[in-house]
């Protein structure tokens, strides 16, 4: 069994909505187990993040999509804790030539969200992973991709309730990168 982790920080409910979407997607592939990780800001003292148990899940990951809200154009300052607190991960290698992908949400169309998605893909270089792009076109007419990213996905959330956005047409292409994802992940042997 394959496993995909999928680690995120939400501030309001829109970022775990399009967790929810990949791991739907993730776990629609047999032979692949998709989890949830939210990060809790409660793990997270004078700055640095302490859960241990939460690294050590992303250690025994065959792949780990990141997730966090685009904040002031970056990552939420609780996910950048938590990838800071990965140095032993790093250092042993531990997460070298593992799948990772990435997805991000903002109030605006643009929102700076390419630089978020950036992040993510950088820090999944440091740990010498492989990273897994969207794989679709832009602006098909059923609104996958509606934003026009090929790195992970973008989505908009605005200040409505997260029953509400991100729209069905972003959580569909969240989902898409889950199974795309966890298709990789069953088919990749090094």
């Amino acid at each position: 069994m394959k496993k995909v982790a999928i680690v995120y920080y939400s501030g309001t409910g829109h970022t775990e909505k399009l967790a929810e979407a990949i791991e739907k997607g993730a776990n629609s592939v047999e032979g692949v187990e998709a989890n949830l990780i939210a990060i809790n800001p409660s793990d997270i003292i004078n700055g640095s993040y302490k859960n241990q148990h939460v690294i050590d899940q992303l250690d025994e990951s065959d792949a780990i999509i990141f997730g966090s809200p685009t904040y002031m154009g970056g990552v939420s300052a609780q996910f950048k804790a938590l990838a800071d607190a990965t140095s032993y991960s790093w250092i042993n290698q531990k997460w070298k030539n593992k799948l990772a992908a990435g997805f991000t949400v903002s109030g605006a169309k643009s929102g700076d969200k390419l630089h978020t998605l950036q992040y993510f893909n950088l820090f999944a270089m440091q740990h010498g992973m492989i990273w897994v792009s969207l794989g679709e076109l832009p602006g098909q007419s059923n609104g996958i991709n509606n934003l026009g990213s090929w790195i992970g996905v973008m989505a908009v959330a605005q200040n409505e309730d997260p029953s509400i956005t991100p729209s069905i047409e972003d959580k569909n292409t969240a989902e898409i990168l889950g199974h795309r994802v966890a298709t990789l992940a069953l088919a990749y042997q090094l």
